[in-house]
């Protein structure tokens, strides 16, 4: 069945794009985004976060992360004992906001 399903979806892929239809898409010659961080969340979510992000909407906790991974860039380029205890100090606290947001949405997602 994956197999009848998959050719039915190329067919269909090629129809549409011998008809012209999916010329000037958004997006088009570009590389796909990065979504490597879907991966480990429910479709569901991820396409609600999608929708977010393209409307300027993001949850709290993904601006935690970006702030997240930011300071562990800052970590990993400090140079001397003072400026890394800095940079882990803040790494620490932005992982704890990070942690207390997840579960602020898991719960209120009933997750």
């Amino acid at each position: 069945m994956t197999q009848s399903f998959d050719r039915l979806v190329e067919r269909q892929i090629q129809k549409v794009l011998a008809e012209g239809k999916l010329r000037g898409l958004k997006g088009e010659g570009k590389p796909l985004p990065d979504r490597s961080g879907e991966a480990f969340t429910d479709m569901a979510t991820a396409v609600a976060v999608r929708i977010m992000a393209e409307a300027g909407a993001l949850p709290e906790e993904f601006k935690i992360k970006k702030l997240l991974d930011a300071a562990k860039q800052s970590y990993r380029e400090a140079e001397g004992e003072d400026a890394r205890r800095i940079a882990m100090a803040l790494i620490a606290d932005l992982q704890q906001r990070y942690n207390i947001a997840v579960e602020a949405r898991r719960r209120f997602m009933g997750n």
